[in-house]
Parts: structure tokens; C-alpha cells; sequence
């Protein structure tokens, strides 16, 4: 890591977050996305090309025809088409892209201690952003864990959770809104992080926990860590109230307490009920057990 006190922080320009991002000979995804005109491309070019006064003409060309510009975080194998998780050479990033209260969301990513300090923050839209973190030694299975805690933790988008993700270019406008904005980029700090400097909370069957290896220095738990079970109950009233099927939301806790169970479809199933009494006002408690998901002769 960098010395925090040598680096000075400051707005980027497209170029040069992507040569900050990648290596000049890295083979990076850039996608181009017309909404208005339903038409997407994508290019798969080496970023020192991407960076190039030519390239950038012809991106600039294609945001003032309406399209948004987007770039990969992490770089592909040489010789391939497509942009697929199979098809990533490394990981080099984690990220969060953060719609909605991402002002409260973005503070406490910087106050909580859960996660380090960002590598760049951008500035998408008015008041939403996206988070990067430069990292290395992560295998995708780890990155995708972490991606999927920090979204959890923080309220990231759940979709921007693949190591294939493509995210926001500075420097181009914003088309997906009526209002144009310019989307900017502040590189904050030039650290690279692995995977014990995240500390996110994966008590959860929204967020995996088997983030490190058995080597990894051990993560404390955040303050106010609630128990296994008070967890999993507060995950099903959660999921109960969004709309999700009892069955869906028995299965996710049952798949996620797999290694810590006896018999985890009979605890899924105990939480589930208990989380669906809890939705109900008490005098209809009655009538919501019966309509709650069927009891076997075992949990009687």
C-alpha cells in the first residue's frame, strides 16, 4: 500500500481513470447503450486504445446521439468475444453502485469501518454514486461474496454484483435521465486492498459468508451483530413483506444454513411461520395461521 499522506486527492478525466483502472495492454469491455434507439455495442480493446484521443472522439460522438458509456472493472482474457464472468482474467476491483439514499449510503461506507476507504468515487447523478475499491487475490467465487455483502450492508444495487460488471465512464453525460449530468470521478486514495480489509457484516442468506480463506486474519463482527437466528427472522419478515413466496424465502435460509443446522428445512421452516405471525396485527393471528405455510406432523 501507498503512504495515505503522500496522496493527494483529485477529479479525473476519462483517460485517465482508465489507465488508473488498468493496465495499458489489459483487453477491457466497453459497452455503449442507446436506450432511445434500443441499440447496444460493446468492445473489447486494450485500455491504453480505450484511452486513445481517437477512441475517446468516437465515444463522445456516441453519448451526444443519446448513448451512456460504460467500462469493465476487471480485464478479460486475451483472444475472447464476449464479456462473461468466464471470460475475466482477474479481479482487480470491488465496487457498489448506490441509487437509492446514497448520500446516507456513501457516509457510512466512509464512517462504519466495515469497508476501507474507496480507491474513486463517481458522482452518476444527483445525489447517486458509484464506489470502487482496488483489490488483488481474490478468486471470482470470494469477489461475487464480497460484492454481494457490500450490497447488502451498504444498499447497492443487487444486480452490479457480477465480476463481469460494467460501470459508469466519467467524463460522459448521464442519458438516462431528461436532465443531462456529467459524470464525474474524485480518486480519493491509490491503496490496493485484499480481502481482510472488508469487514461487512454476512450474517444473512442475502449475503454469503464464506468471504476468506481459513488464513485470512479473522473479522470482528460490527457492533450490534445480532444472533444467527434473530438475523434470519429479520431477513424473513423482510422478504415475507416484499411480496416473496414463503417457500422461496424457507429455501434461501435452509440453503444458507446448510453447515450450521441439524436439519435446517425444519429451522427455515420455524422462522418462516414465526416471521409471518409477526406481519399480522395480533387479532388476526389466528386467521394468518391458518393461511401460513402447512406444518408437518414434526412441528406439531
Amino acid at each position: 500500500m501507498s503512504d495515505v499522506s503522500t496522496f493527494t486527492p483529485r477529479f479525473l478525466s476519462a483517460p485517465e481513470y482508465v489507465l488508473a483502472l488498468h493496465e495499458p495492454n489489459d483487453r477491457v469491455a466497453v459497452l455503449v447503450r442507446n436506450r432511445a434507439r434500443e441499440h447496444t455495442m460493446q468492445r473489447i480493446l486494450p485500455a491504453e486504445a480505450i484511452a486513445s484521443p481517437p477512441f475517446q472522439v468516437w465515444l463522445k460522438e456516441q453519448n451526444e446521439a443519446g448513448a451512456d458509456i460504460f467500462i469493465g472493472m476487471n480485464p478479460m482474457k486475451d483472444g475472447i468475444p464476449t464479456r462473461t464472468k468466464e471470460n475475466v482474467r482477474e479481479i482487480r476491483h470491488a465496487y457498489l453502485d448506490l441509487d437509492e439514499d446514497a448520500g446516507v449510503s456513501l457516509h457510512a461506507v466512509r464512517t462504519s469501518g466495515d469497508a476501507p476507504s474507496p480507491n474513486f468515487v463517481l458522482d452518476t447523478s444527483p445525489g447517486k454514486h458509484q464506489v470502487v475499491w482496488r483489490v488483488e487475490g481474490f478468486d471470482q467465487e470470494q469477489a461475487e461474496s464480497l460484492l454481494r455483502s457490500l450490497a447488502n450492508q451498504f444498499g447497492g444495487d443487487p444486480a452490479a454484483t457480477d465480476v463481469s460488471r460494467v460501470l459508469r465512464l466519467p467524463g460522459f453525460a448521464n442519458r438516462k435521465y431528461n436532465e443531462q449530468f456529467v459524470i464525474r470521478v474524485q480518486h480519493e486514495l491509490d491503496q490496493v486492498y485484499h480481502l481482510g480489509d472488508f469487514r461487512v457484516q454476512e450474517d444473512s442468506p442475502d449475503a454469503p459468508r464464506h468471504l476468506s480463506d481459513a488464513h485470512e486474519p479473522t473479522r470482528r463482527l460490527p457492533s450490534g451483530h445480532r444472533s444467527q437466528s434473530e438475523a434470519d427472522w429479520a431477513y424473513a419478515k423482510r422478504a415475507l413483506a416484499r411480496g416473496d413466496a414463503p417457500e422461496d424465502v424457507m429455501r434461501r435460509i435452509a440453503d444458507y444454513r446448510t453447515d450450521d443446522k441439524a436439519d435446517p428445512a425444519y429451522y427455515a421452516r420455524l422462522t418462516v411461520i414465526k416471521a409471518q405471525r409477526a406481519l399480522v396485527p395480533p387479532e388476526r393471528d389466528m386467521a394468518a395461521s391458518k393461511e401460513s405455510v402447512p406444518l408437518t406432523d414434526r412441528d406439531h
